[in-house]
Parts: structure tokens; C-alpha cells; sequence
């Protein structure tokens, strides 16, 4: 049944606090929805939707109230995806308690977190310090179901890229333990005061960091992830919710027991939710009043997929199109060293190079091709831009966004670093980009106008790490603008509250009210 709303709300649809109801259980939802005016078109309006959506799921046919104005709302319903609302004879008998448990988690991880605030540092310190502890003394059971994991996904015939992310390889649990070490160490970022400012006499003004409160992480593939964002949630002092790939669920599971088994009751174990059903994603992506912040990491389809459906904020990245560029007076013998270490050091990185761009005046060079074959060497396949498919024969790419993944970049000639750089700003992720070059002028013209979340000079791409820049860890890498921009540590899982200290001043027409503005020092 179409209708000019994309189904039942809570409410008016025109107010932001009206939620969509998937499901419509007359039990629950008949006594407190409340109607307003008929529709001035048609025949009554909602009401009487409603009114006929529940006749006909009484006796036996299932009604999905959806949008019209969607052209593909009708498939949509065909394919069982959850739009609109759904009227069904069995709905009381499911719906009710996984609506519950969606919301339920999401309010428990902000009750525990703001418990978890209340800590002093050094004892929120030792739940990081446990954590890592618990990792390595679990390791063996950790990398036995990872190891099945493995197996179940080559069985299934999954990607060699995805099978390779979800691996924990050996010193892998190792190095996660002294990375959740290094974040123990940092200073407490929760309270930490900005900026301090007298404004009158006896009237202090601050600024300073507090949690944003609870996190949704809905990742693919990683296990590894689930403990980086785990901790960095903690030193942050926010509550999190994680959706991981089914790929890796015993993994997520076994990792998400370690860690909750370390948190103290005076916390609540509940501060750190795992989600396992997949319907359940949707109802977290609607609690826009309960969740602050969604952070996917995954496929470009995840991230846009997730944009499109929530209210929620949302970090991250789509695409991880890196580009790196040879100008004409790099140093080849760097040059090779980098281009192969962002290709072949780990091709399913996000930071991987993709695109390799090289000046035309090299197009001929003995450099550019000792290049060429110690890429072909490792096997990695090249496709050619228009350019380069005309003067080295190399197979034609589609596109130039293209994110491989694996062992395969395109390639293409450029005239100079400006047309490097507007190659990169029109077909780039806007994630990392790297110019080789020993020319100061042309390596500071890149770094200024390459549009992107990371810009380097003379260094590998696969340096754009959490980790390699000191942050600890990162809950992932954000190509947006607003907010964190990077790789984002704790600092990107923060946000700031406003302090006034006073001994009784009013406002009063600013009467009587000097202002001073003087910067303090910060205590």
C-alpha cells in the first residue's frame, strides 16, 4: 500500500523525534498513535491505511505501507527488505522483543559509560591495562577460532582481499596488546581542559573534552578492528555498540568475551554490545536520540548504504583510492622503494596505492622502467589510462575510481604536478596521496592543494595509520570534513562542553557587566 510517507510513524513525520514503526503490533502501537487531519487527496488519509493494512493482516495478508514517491519500493518489499511498515497476524509474536533489545543495548552502553566517567583515570587505565593482558593470555583460544573462521570463509569462496583482512596472523594478538598498552599510557583525554577565559570578574569561561557518548561501529572482515575500537571507546569514555561481518563472527565473539570479561562490575559489562543479527542494524540506525555517532568500516556499498538510511552522524570513508606520484625530478631508486612498499606491502589496505601517476618526461626513462618490471616481478597487473595504454600497451582501465584491493593499480602520465594535481582532486577518494619529488616547490604546491584527508612527501601511503602516527589506534580513517579528518585516534571520539564558573552575575541587558576576555592560563 503507497503512500505519500515512507510508512507509520511514531508521530507527525514532519518532527525529527517521530520514529518509523517496521512493524506495526496493534497491541502495542493501537492506543498511542494518534492521527491528525484526513489527507486532503485521496481517501482518509493514514487512518485509514492503517485501519485497512490491519484488517487484511488479520486475516492472513501481510500489508507494507511504503512510500510511492520511492520508484523502487514495490521490489524493495518483494525482496523482504525493511521498508516502510510492515502489518502481520504473527507481528506481537517477534517484533516486540527485538525492537526492545535494539534500544535496550543502546541505553545500557549510555548508562555504563557514564559510569565508566565516573571512574578516576588510573582505574580506567587498569581496564585497558587488563584488556591487554586477558589478550595474550587467551591468545591460543583466539587464534583457534580465527583459524576456523579462515577455513569457513575459503570454503564459502570469498575474496582473497576480505580472507586476508580478517586473518590475525601470528604476533598479530602481540601487537594489539602493546598497542592497548600505548593508549594506557596517553594522557586521560576526558576533562582535559582547551582553553580557559575570563570574561568578567569572577566569571571563567572553559572549554573542554568530554565522550561523545555511545558509538555504532558496523565493520567487515577486521576482528582485529573490534579491539582497537573497544579500547579507544574506553579511553574515550564512550559506550559502543559493534556489528561485525559475519565472515568473522567467532572471532568478534571470542575477542568481545575477552574484553568484557575484564570490565569491572562497577561499570557494567554492557558498556561494550555485540550485535549479531543482522535485521537488528536497522533499528540501531533509527535510535537517533539514544546513539551519537555511526562509524562503518567496510565496503564503499556499506558506508553509502548506512549514509543513506539513519540520521545518525556518520565517520568514515567510502572509497580508498590512493594515488601516488613520480614527479620528473624524483629520485627513481625512492621512487621504487615507495611505489612497491604503498602497492605490495598489504594491497587490501584502505591506504594502498591505486593510482599511480608519473610525469610525461619520465615516460621513456630507465628508472620508470626497472619500475615496471620489479612491479611485475611481485605480480602486480597494471592498466593503463589513455596515456599510458597508448605508449606502454598496457591493458585499458574502465575508470579511474577504481579501488582494486589487490595486487593490480592503473597507471597514467601526467604533464606536471599540477595536472597531478587536478587528476587527484577529480578522481580521488580524498583518503591519502603521495608526491615523490626533490623539488621543494613542486612537493609544497601538492601539499597545499591536493584536497585530501592525508597529503605526504616522499613517503609511503601506508604510513596513514592510527598507530604509525602515535595515536595508539584508530577506529578508522575519515575522508570527511566536519569533525575528525584522518585517521582518527581518541581525540576523534571526543567532543567539547562549555564550563562557566561564576559568583552570581546575571546577564540583565549586559548592565553593569565589564567585559574582560583575558586568556588564562590552563590549570
Amino acid at each position: 500500500m503507497l503512500s505519500d510517507v515512507e510508512g507509520l510513524y511514531s508521530g507527525p513525520p514532519s518532527d525529527p523525534q517521530s520514529k518509523i514503526i517496521h512493524t506495526y503490533v496493534n497491541e502495542k502501537h493501537g492506543k498511542l498513535i494518534s492521527f491528525g487531519e484526513k489527507s486532503r487527496v485521496g481517501r482518509g488519509g493514514m487512518q485509514a491505511k492503517v485501519f485497512a493494512a490491519a484488517n487484511a493482516a488479520s486475516k492472513g495478508v501481510p500489508v507494507v505501507i511504503a512510500s510511492g514517491f520511492a520508484t523502487d519500493s514495490i521490489i524493495k518489499v518483494l525482496k523482504g527488505e525493511k521498508i516502510g511498515t510492515l502489518f502481520h497476524n504473527e507481528a506481537n509474536l517477534w517484533e516486540c522483543s527485538k525492537e526492545a533489545t535494539a534500544r535496550e543495548m543502546a541505553v545500557a552502553a549510555r548508562d555504563c559509560s557514564r559510569r565508566l566517567q565516573k571512574l578516576s583515570s588510573e582505574e580506567r587505565k587498569k581496564i585497558l591495562l587488563d584488556i591487554a593482558d586477558a589478550l595474550e593470555a587467551n591468545e591460543d583460544a583466539i587464534r583457534s577460532e580465527n583459524e576456523a573462521d579462515v577455513e569457513a570463509a575459503q570454503g564459502a569462496g570469498y575474496e582473497k582481499s576480505l580472507i586476508a583482512r580478517m586473518t590475525l596472523k601470528p604476533g598479530k594478538i602481540t601487537n594489539l596488546a602493546r598497542s592497548i598498552r600505548a593508549i594506557a599510557d596517553m594522557e586521560d583525554p576526558i576533562s582535559h581542559t582547551l582553553k580557559r577565559t575570563e570574561v568578567a570578574k569572577d566569571l571563567v569561561f572553559e572549554k573542554a573534552y568530554c565522550p561523545l557518548g555511545v558509538l555504532l561501529i558496523i565493520f567487515e572482515s577486521r576482528p582485529d578492528a573490534l579491539v582497537q575500537i573497544a579500547t579507544l571507546a574506553i579511553r574515550s569514555g564512550n559506550g559502543l555498540l559493534l556489528k561485525g561481518g559475519k565472515e568473522a563472527m567467532r572471532s568478534n565473539a571470542i575477542l568481545h568475551k575477552v574484553i568484557t570479561g575484564v570490565i569491572p562490575d562497577a561499570v557494567g559489562k554492557k558498556l561494550i554490545g555485540l550485535v549479531t543479527s543482522k535485521d537488528e542494524i536497522a533499528d540501531l540506525l533509527a535510535l537517533d536520540d539514544v546513539i551519537d555517532l555511526v562509524i562503518p568500516r567496510g565496503s564503499k556499498n556499506l558506508v553509502s548504504q548506512i549514509k543513506a538510511t539513519t540520521k545518525i552522524p556518520v565517520l568514515g570513508h567510502a572509497d580508498g583510492i590512493c594515488h601516488v606520484y613520480i614527479d620528473k625530478s624524483a629520485d627513481m631508486d625512492m621512487a621504487k622503494r615507495i611505489v612497491l612498499d604503498a602497492k605490495v606491502d598489504y594491497p587490501a589496505a584502505c591506504n594502498a596505492m591505486e593510482t599511480l601517476l608519473i610525469h610525461k618526461d619520465l615516460s621513456k626513462s630507465e628508472g620508470l622502467d626497472d619500475l615496471l618490471v620489479e612491479l611485475e616481478k611481485e605480480g602486480v597487473v597494471i592498466y593503463g589510462g589513455p596515456i599510458a595504454h597508448d605508449k606502454l600497451k598496457l591493458p585499458k582501465v574502465d575508470s579511474f575510481r577504481h579501488e582494486y584491493s589487490s595486487m593490480a593499480c592503473t597507471l597514467e602520465f601526467v604533464d606536471d604536478v599540477h595536472s597531478a594535481i587536478d587528476h587527484i582532486n577529480r578522481y580521488g577518494s580524498a583518503h591519502t596521496d603521495c608526491i615523490i619529488t626533490t623539488d621543494e616547490k613542486a612537493a609544497e604546491s601538492f601539499l597545499q592543494q591536493v584536497d585530501s584527508a592525508a597529503v605526504f612527501h616522499n613517503a609511503s601511503t601506508r604510513f596513514c595509520d592510527g598507530t604509525r602516527f602515535g595515536l595508539g589506534a584508530e577506529v578508522g580513517i575519515s575522508t570527511g570534513r566536519i569533525h575528525a579528518r584522518g585517521p582518527v585516534g581518541v581525540d576523534g571520539l571526543l567532543t567539547t562542553r562549555c564550563i562557566l564558573r561564576g559568583s552570581g552575575q546575571v546577564v540583565n541587558g549586559d548592565k553593569g557587566v565589564v567585559y574582560t576576555h583575558r586568556d588564562l592560563p590552563l590549570q
